[in-house]
């Protein structure tokens, strides 16, 4: 009996060990391997602040006519705060002859899968939405940007808000 113990204990101890292994530091076919490979292939996007109709400052990264939507922290339903930008892009939505991009994007809070997730979920809610309005789900395609893409920087509430949005493009 002690023999088959002994046998026992050794395999668990093989099994519960597993294969601790570091991940490999792999390149397969150009795909990144240090973070500073992806030096100069970030995303730029230009901006632009406006006054809205209340008299405080917005502000809209989105192009081509469309109005950025703006999200909570970690929220990704449209709020009814974000009503006139959306029936602004059901109008812009209707009038445009292409595809139209909505890109999802986060805060610099939450691991990357988190990020890419929520981001994903937050253009999933601008497309329901638009989908609801009559835009045809055929004309809309979606893509989650997470925390990759913000428009600012600075370590402030007011800062964290603004990356927390969806943007609307057409697609050339």
């Amino acid at each position: 009996m002690t023999h088959k113990l002994w046998i026992l204990a050794t395999v668990s101890v093989w099994i519960f060990s597993g294969c601790a292994q570091s991940a490999p530091d792999l390149d397969i076919g150009g795909n990144v391997n240090s973070p500073d490979a992806i030096t100069g292939d970030t995303i730029t996007i230009d901006e632009m602040s406006y006054g809205n109709e209340n008299g405080s400052e917005g502000y809209n990264s989105s192009s081509d006519g469309f109005a950025s939507i703006y999200f909570g922290f970690d929220q990704y339903a449209v709020a009814s705060a974000m009503v006139q930008n959306m029936a602004t892009n059901t109008q812009v939505a209707n009038t445009a002859s292409g595809m139209i991009k909505i890109e999802g994007n986060c805060d610099e809070f939450g691991t990357d899968e988190y990020n890419y997730a929520l981001g994903l979920k937050r253009a999933k809610s601008v497309k329901d939405n638009l989908i609801a309005q009559g835009i045809p789900a055929s004309k809309v395609t979606l893509v989650s940007f997470g925390e990759s893409s913000p428009v600012c920087q600075t370590p402030n509430d007011s800062c964290y808000d603004r990356n927390r949005r969806v943007d609307l493009r057409i697609v050339r």
